[in-house]
């Protein structure tokens, strides 16, 4: 799969993406904006490069996959030519074993 048709955010992949800005923004709103676009702009390259993440070691499962961006894990998969962001968590905290059941019902 050279490119994808479009990137979907679940519901957890926006919420802890607005989770993680609101936390910055309580030290730095400017640092918490540059850091959201940053991760926009990551996030964008998806279409064009899907695979560009590493599987998550976690999981062994080649469709789940992820960005790292500064210290935080940018989780997505990939099923029928969708990329699906499910999950944005700094690096020091424990990925769910719940994602895995999660990306099995889709």
């Amino acid at each position: 799969m050279d490119k994808v048709e479009k990137i979907i955010w679940t519901e957890d992949g926006i919420g802890s993406f607005e989770e993680v800005v609101q936390y910055i923004s309580k030290d730095s709103v400017y640092y918490a904006s540059n850091f959201a676009k940053k991760i926009w702009l990551s996030i964008e390259r998806l279409k064009d490069f899907p695979y560009m993440g590493r599987v998550v070691p976690e999981y062994s499962n080649p469709d789940i996959r992820e960005l790292i961006y500064q210290n935080y894990r940018i989780v997505y998969t990939i099923s029928s030519n969708v990329v699906y962001i499910v999950l944005v968590i700094h690096g020091s905290h424990k990925l769910p074993t719940i994602l895995l059941s999660k990306e099995e019902d889709k």
